[in-house]
C-alpha cells in the first residue's frame, strides 16, 4: 500500500520499503493507492520504479485505487498505460 502522503521527500524510502515487500509476493504484485491523499509527481516515479522491479522479477504489476488526480497526471505525462488497474 502507498502511504497517505507521497512527495519527493518520502519517495526514496517508499521505493525501498515497497521493493522489499514485492519480493515476498508471488506472481502478481498489487499496489494499493487508495490511501494516497497528498502527492506530487514523485508518486508516479515510485509506481514506475515498482513496475520496473516487478518486470525484473517476472511478476505482474497492478495498481488499485489510483486517485483520479494522479491518473490525470499520468495521462498528462503519457504514462497511464504503464499503470494497469486491478
Amino acid at each position: 500500500s502507498l502511504p497517505a502522503t507521497l512527495t519527493h521527500e518520502q519517495a526514496k524510502g517508499c521505493v525501498q520499503q515497497l521493493t522489499q515487500d514485492l519480493r515476498a509476493e508471488a506472481a502478481q504484485v498489487v499496489v494499493d493507492a487508495a490511501k494516497l491523499r497528498h502527492f506530487d509527481s514523485s508518486a508516479l516515479a515510485v509506481l514506475l520504479e515498482l513496475r520496473r522491479e516487478c518486470a525484473r522479477a517476472g511478476k505482474r504489476f497492478v495498481v488499485q485505487g489510483l486517485p483520479s488526480r494522479l491518473l490525470d497526471l499520468a495521462k498528462l505525462y503519457g504514462i497511464s498505460g504503464l499503470l494497469p488497474s486491478a
